[in-house]
């Protein structure tokens, strides 16, 4: 079972749709969570949602109790879940990206994607990883191919994943290929 945590994101329900196609979801808001089914999820999933990563302190509890116990994955607000529950810094971006199509490119060797893999993705975001970043364990593995921006991060020992930008999104080609890979991490 996947468990979606809704950050009251107008996309949220994009996402659980996009899950449907793999296994069974339970989807509640973050400030309702069923605690019975989130102990039961195998996959924990941090929706998109609009402001910053600080405005959702129960999703930073889960993320702390969950890690390294269950596969946790974040999209776009959700990412930045991650980063922040991992000290990372979260910060605007000069250019602001909603409803915009970039190309995205595998940086890494250690990615469950094939290095200098390319992605078509669609971005929804004003605030970005402020760099560097150090986490145990973690690892930026795509970036945007012209700002260099991070895109994802991906803790392979620890099954945590996280996408900055929207698989789900009509924007995004092969989204179901990137959610399908994780899956089966």
């Amino acid at each position: 079972m996947i468990y979606i945590i809704d950050h009251q994101d107008s996309f949220t329900h994009n996402v659980v749709h996009q899950f449907e196609n793999f296994d069974e979801v339970v989807c509640s808001n973050f400030n309702k969570i069923n605690e019975n089914k989130l102990k039961k999820a195998d996959i924990i999933v941090f929706s998109p949602g609009p402001g910053a990563p600080k405005d959702y302190a129960p999703s930073s509890e889960i993320y702390k109790k969950f890690k390294g116990k269950k596969k946790i994955i974040g999209i776009c607000l959700g990412f930045q879940q991650i980063l922040h529950c991992e000290n990372g810094k979260i910060i605007e971006q000069k250019k602001i990206y909603h409803g915009f199509q970039s190309k995205i490119k595998v940086t890494s060797k250690n990615s469950l994607f094939k290095k200098n893999s390319q992605f078509t993705v669609g971005r929804y975001h004003s605030l970005k990883l402020k760099e560097p970043f150090t986490a145990k364990n973690f690892e930026i593995t795509m970036r945007c191919a012209i700002s260099n921006t991070a895109m994802t991060i991906e803790n392979n020992k620890e099954k945590v994943y996280g996408f900055q930008f929207h698989p789900e999104s009509f924007l995004t080609e092969n989204g179901n290929l990137l959610i399908k890979k994780i899956l089966s991490a």
